[in-house]
This record gives C-alpha cells, sequence and structure tokens, in this order.
C-alpha cells in the first residue's frame, strides 16, 4: 500500500495533517492484518501492559507488514522461522496457528522448522516442532504428517553436492581444509550429506523458499560470514535484494535493529568483491597535512573512508596510515573495482564534503598509481 509523505526539502518535516492521516491508515492495517492471521482484535487497550501492546501491534502489523513485496504466508513462515531460532515458544504457538490461518500448509511449516536444525542444532528444533505438533493436535491435524524425504543413503551426498556447489562451490571444502587432524574434511561432508542432502532436497517447500528462510535464520544469528555469501545464493536462485531486505525486515520487530542492520548491510554490499581483479584502479595518495590542522583534518578523513566503504560498492579499499614519527604525514591505499568506480567515488557527496573541506589543511599531495603483485589478493 503506497503512503504519501509531504515534507518540507529542508529539515524533512512531516506536514501534521498528513501524519494524523498516517497514523490512522497504521491503525486501521494494523487491525486488518491481526484479524486475518489471530481471528481476534488488535488495540484492545486491555492486559496488564496496554501502551506496549499498544505500540508492538501497530508497528508489527500496522507498519512492517506494509513493506516490500512478501505475502502473509510467507511473513509468518519467516516469523515462525525467527521464533524457533530464538526459542521464544510462547509466540511460536500464536504465529503457528496464524500461518495456518493464512493459508501455510503443515508441511510448509514443519519443512521450515525442520531447516533450522543445521543450523540451531536438534534439541532446540525438536523444541520448536513440539510446539508446532500441539498446533497441529489442537486443529485437528493428524500426526506424523506425510514423509517428505527425497535421499537415500547412497545418494545423499551427491544430491546434496548438486545443490550446494552451483551456490558455494567448495567454499567450505576450503575453510576447513586446514582444520587439525584434518577432521574438516568431515564437517564440510557433513555439511553437504545433512544440511544439503537431507533437508535441502526435501519436498514441501522449494529451495528458492528454503534459502529465504534460512537467511532470516542466519539474520536471526548474526551470522556474519554467512550472511554474505547465502546474499549471493539467495540471488543465484531468482531472489531479490529487495525481496531480501523485505525479509529482513519482517524479522526486525522479533531480533531488534542491530542484527537486522548488519543483514542489510550483506545485502547492500553483496557483489562488492566480484570484481574482475585485472580491472582494478590502486593508488597510493601521499598526504602532508598541516599538523596544526591534523585533527581536524582526521575527523574528515574518517568520516569520508567510512561512508565511501558503506555507500560504494565500488570502493574496495580506502585503508588510511599516519607516520610514527610524522603523524601529519598520511598515506592511503586505495583500491577501486575499475576506473568508472572511481570516476563515481569523486562525484559523490561525502568525497565533496571531505576535499572542500580540507583544501586549506592539505600542504602536499602525491597519487602513485600503483599495480599489485598478487592482483585480487584480499585484505583481512
Amino acid at each position: 500500500m503506497k503512503r504519501i509523505i509531504t515534507a518540507f526539502v529542508l529539515g524533512c518535516l512531516i506536514l501534521p495533517s498528513v501524519a494524523q492521516a498516517q497514523n490512522n491508515n497504521r491503525i486501521d492495517i494494523c487491525k486488518e492484518n491481526y484479524t486475518t492471521l489471530f481471528g481476534g482484535e488488535a488495540l484492545t487497550g486491555k492486559g496488564t501492559d496496554p501502551e506496549f501492546m499498544d505500540i508492538l501491534q501497530k508497528f508489527i502489523f500496522g507498519e512492517v507488514f506494509t513493506v516490500g513485496n512478501l505475502d502473509n504466508k510467507q511473513r509468518e513462515l519467516i516469523t515462525c522461522t525467527v521464533l524457533s531460532v530464538m526459542q521464544t515458544l510462547p509466540q511460536l504457538k500464536s504465529h503457528a496457528a496464524a500461518a495456518l490461518n493464512v493459508g501455510v500448509t503443515p508441511v510448509e511449516l514443519r519443512e521450515a522448522i525442520y531447516q533450522c536444525a543445521p543450523f540451531i542444532g536438534f534439541p532446540r528444533t525438536l523444541n520448536a516442532l513440539s510446539v508446532i505438533n500441539e498446533v497441529f493436535r489442537e486443529k485437528g491435524i493428524a500426526l506424523p504428517l506425510e514423509a517428505q524425504g527425497t535421499t537415500t543413503e547412497e545418494n545423499r551426498y551427491e544430491k546434496g553436492f548438486a545443490i550446494q556447489n552451483p551456490l558455494y562451490g567448495d567454499e567450505i571444502a576450503t575453510r576447513m581444509a586446514d582444520v587439525p587432524g584434518g577432521m574438516g574434511a568431515d564437517v564440510a561432508r557433513f555439511l553437504t550429506e545433512y544440511c544439503f542432502g537431507d533437508i535441502y532436497t526435501r519436498n514441501g517447500l522449494d529451495v528458492q523458499t528454503r534459502e529465504l528462510l534460512i537467511y532470516c535464520i542466519l539474520t536471526t544469528l548474526e551470522a556474519d560470514s554467512q550472511l554474505q555469501s547465502h546474499t549471493l545464493g539467495n540471488i543465484k536462485l531468482g531472489t531479490s535484494k529487495e525481496t531480501l531486505v523485505a525479509a529482513v525486515i519482517q524479522c526486525l520487530p522479533y531480533i531488534g535493529f542491530p542484527p537486522a542492520m548488519k543483514a542489510l548491510n550483506a545485502i547492500k554490499n553483496a557483489g562488492r568483491e566480484a570484481v574482475d581483479p585485472t580491472k582494478q584502479l590502486v593508488r597510493l595518495s601521499k598526504i602532508e597535512v598541516d599538523p596544526s590542522c591534523l585533527m581536524e583534518y582526521n575527523a574528515y578523513l574518517k568520516e569520508e573512508i567510512e561512508a565511501s566503504m558503506r555507500l560504494e560498492p565500488g570502493v574496495l579499499t580506502l585503508y588510511a596510515t599516519a607516520e610514527k614519527e610524522n603523524p601529519n604525514k598520511v598515506t592511503i591505499l586505495e583500491i577501486y573495482a575499475d576506473e568508472e568506480a572511481y570516476r563515481k567515488h569523486i562525484q559523490t557527496p561525502h568525497f565533496q564534503k571531505y576535499k572542500q573541506g580540507t583544501l586549506d589543511m592539505v600542504k602536499s599531495l602525491e597519487l602513485v598509481d600503483s599495480t599489485p603483485l598478487i592482483p585480487g589478493l584480499k585484505i583481512r
């Protein structure tokens, strides 16, 4: 649903009449979504903490539910997945029932819970299964549900590898190669056979849906390194960055802002390193700063570098150093994806702010174009 926001260009002040209209719209949307999901009434003002429930319900069902292109089935599968990871079981019970109310099938819900196991372990997954099975029984759904496994003892590695390899290659095997005792190979094999072979190959959810839900698991766990690779895995399967963002925002009310922002950064930066190293522009900027302006200069530089690395996928590295004996002599290692990325960089508002703000502070500037001896080597 489109929201109409009227703002002053300077100050970004929302007109009171428009803000009131938005607020009323939020309330109506909240009540409608809540009734659809739970069959009850939102914003009743009852209970021990009516003010907090008012904040919660308006935000989740009146705002978060309006963001992105997810339908209610996807939203509730995401929510049940997140609540399972967090082990917030009372809330899981309510949302498991809501998921069934909006058309999630019992098999789909069970599969969403099953696939949590490789990421949170069997005990916590069993806790979540106990909750959703209780909901199934209350709704007269016969247990056990129909089996969905597709692999055998003989082909679970082969079938798992067929899914894993196009998405992630030999990334895990490479990472585990130098684990003491050679047991990293066992871990890599477990991942292929168990996570991809036993879980990903099951019927009930397609691989694209599984990957989207797994992204929400990793978001909840703040699994930073896995978020990077699974962002690209989702994109390879045809999930847009916009859908990933909407999924993370659906997680946000349950996990809080810090984990959600980590995942949003991973999405935003996806592909930052997927560049041709032979096209990279590498440069050393050697700068002599007026010593009397050094603190102010460093503040400008810090702000510029942080903004560039956060906002520009084509800026691969900006690493600034100062000489110990002469801290006003600064050298910056700059690596850009290509010449075009550099041209875009010097036109950005944050670079222009740095450039104009430090003009009178810089006594000399030498730009040294360089050739990396090991192209593509990551700085870590």
